[in-house]
């Protein structure tokens, strides 16, 4: 269950606005209505004691309003999708989870955090984080706090270090520990018009 709420965490920060954070001759890059964001992530978790990370792949969806379709294809396959609703885990074409916000509110409020945003709204945000901003020649970076050490939503995060250009190229969390988790985002693209009829059916389920 927490690990799913680390998951959509990381999720609601492919979307972050650039706003201030523009690097030189960048512009701002930020989802609006009606349209859906597609790419594909490569997933790195380095467990303390561990020679070698653990990696995952896969592709998602991120459309504003409905939510968050996350394909893990490899090693094992998987599809969690999160939405005001709360979470639900696909597995082999069958429901293997179901969080409902109703019984955890932590869901809708990283729901609302990933809502303010996706319409440049960074408010939310800096409710649960305390936000250092930086850019560069090349791209600009967020580093991430939690705001109170013994906040359960954010479980052990020490830090999350958020780099971009015009979208979020890369995300790195450090936890207590030693052990860090690190995904890189590649073949983003925005689209406008509507979803899949697969992709709509997911968003669907998860609503029911």
């Amino acid at each position: 269950m927490i690990r799913r709420l680390g998951l959509a965490l990381l999720l609601l920060l492919l979307c972050l606005p650039v706003g201030s954070l523009r690097a030189a001759e960048m512009s701002p890059d930020t989802l609006q209505a009606g349209e859906v964001l597609r790419g594909h992530f490569v997933q790195e978790r380095q467990l303390a004691g561990f020679s070698r990370p653990l990696k995952s792949t896969g592709s998602f969806v991120l459309a504003p309003g409905q939510g968050l379709i996350w394909h893990t294809e490899m090693p094992l396959a998987d599809t969690t999708v999160i939405t005001p609703s709360g979470i639900l885990q696909i597995v082999n074409g069958k429901e293997a989870m179901r969080l409902p916000a109703a019984r955890l509110p932590v869901v809708g409020r990283f729901y609302d955090v990933l809502g303010g945003a996706l319409t440049g709204n960074t408010g939310p945000l800096d409710s649960v984080f305390k936000v250092e901003r930086q850019a560069d020649a090349v791209a600009w970076h967020l580093i991430l706090r939690p705001a109170r050490a013994d906040d359960p939503a954010l479980g052990q995060i020490l830090a999350i270090t958020v780099t971009g250009t015009r979208l979020v190229d890369a995300i790195e969390i450090q936890k207590q520990g030693g052990d860090t988790d690190r995904l890189s985002f590649s073949a983003q693209a925005k689209a406008a018009g509507s979803l899949s009829a697969d992709e709509a059916d997911l968003f669907k389920r998860s609503a029911e």
